[in-house]
């Protein structure tokens, strides 16, 4: 029997929904701050937090819109997210496997003129570190898909109807013990990534693969 990609997630993330609560690289950051700036500006009625994971969006968004409505592939990540949302006196969403159809799908239910901000790391786009970056998340999680360049988000965006205006990128540091940690990683795979960041590279090269996030900020077309 085939497990579906929804069945790989939900068995990925779902026992480690309160590592991902508790999260602090998850929890805070200048992308965190960013959105906190573009939330306080728009003040929305109503806000919808995609592939919610910890809810760090969700609790974030609820301090400036009247309502959330978080939604994840994973059952037990939004029930660790609903208990955390009461204890905080909150009422209580680069894994899609279908990229196009999740975006076109955020076009749909969202309000003409609205904002919306897609945070993610990104792949750097040459073959070679895009091959290398893909492989090591693989490694690390069996139900990551793909982390899209730049120019992959931009073109994909504005088939779905979404017209960017700004984005912003910055690095972000892990802590390779506590990465792995969090997802489960098996030791095999730890040291094959270990392996593969090991190994000789242009200095250019290290460069340009150091974990980096991208946040990019789309209106609907009118």
């Amino acid at each position: 029997m085939v497990r579906t990609h929804e069945k790989a997630v939900e068995a990925q993330f779902g026992s480690r929904a309160k590592a991902y609560v508790d999260s602090t690289v998850h929890s805070q950051g200048a992308d965190l701050d960013a959105l906190d700036s573009i939330v306080r500006n728009s003040a929305p009625t109503r806000a919808l937090d995609l592939g919610t994971g910890g809810g760090h969006v969700s609790y974030l968004m609820a301090r400036r819109a009247k309502r959330v409505v978080a939604v994840d592939l994973s059952n037990e990540m939004i029930a660790a997210v609903a208990r955390t949302a009461s204890e905080r006196g909150l009422d209580s969403a680069h894994h899609w496997r279908d990229f196009d159809g999740g975006l076109r799908e955020a076009s749909r239910v969202l309000k003409r003129g609205s904002t919306a901000v897609f945070i993610d790391a990104y792949s750097p786009g040459p073959a070679l570190f895009d091959t290398h970056l893909q492989a090591v998340e693989l490694l690390r999680d069996t139900s990551h898909v793909r982390d899209y360049t730049m120019s992959e988000w931009i073109t994909a965006l504005a088939r779905s109807g979404f017209a960017p205006v700004g984005y912003q990128t910055w690095k972000l540091r892990m802590d390779f013990p506590t990465w792995t940690a969090r997802m489960g990683t098996s030791e095999q795979n730890a040291r094959a990534i270990r392996t593969l960041c090991r190994r000789r590279l242009p200095r250019r090269s290290r460069r340009t693969l150091r974990s980096k996030t991208m946040a990019l900020s789309c209106s609907m077309f009118s």
